[in-house]
């Protein structure tokens, strides 16, 4: 079994007391938009164009950076380590990007209430991102 080791980048959208999470059917996950960060990138960069990609909506800010975290996992026979770092997103329009061949269509962008999008994402460590986007956002809002 190999090691692999790379850097992630993706957004929690938060607008009008609904979070953004993304359905993954053939899988059966409920995830937060991520990506690879791209040779030459900045991770806010890859923050935006990733969560652009995998959930179309192309009119999104950087309100806050929310850290990053390290998760290791087992997949297809390697052991992987993803350095994740999140921000914090509002939404500035309901502009859909145009579709390229590099978006994510295995992704169904969902709008969900914010409690109940945090208890339903498919992973701990994403639960605890989107825990702390939500007690940030609240202090925005505040």
């Amino acid at each position: 079994m190999g090691a692999k080791y790379y850097e992630a980048a993706g957004g929690v959208v938060i607008r009008d007391g609904l979070m953004l999470v993304l359905d993954r059917p053939q899988r059966g996950e409920l995830r937060l938009p991520k990506g690879h960060i791209e040779a030459g990138e900045q991770a806010r960069e890859t923050a935006l164009r990733e969560t652009t990609e995998e959930s179309g909506y192309s009119g999104l800010e950087i309100l806050a950076d929310l850290g990053s975290q390290t998760i290791e996992f087992d997949f297809k026979g390697n052991h992987i380590r993803r350095l994740e770092h999140y921000y914090l997103m509002r939404l500035l329009n309901d502009e859909i990007a145009e579709r390229s061949a590099n978006d994510e269509e295995q992704f169904v962008p969902l709008w969900l209430p914010c409690e109940d999008a945090v208890q339903q994402l498919t992973f701990n460590a994403e639960r605890a991102v989107a825990r702390r986007a939500l007690e940030i956002y609240r202090e925005f809002e505040g």
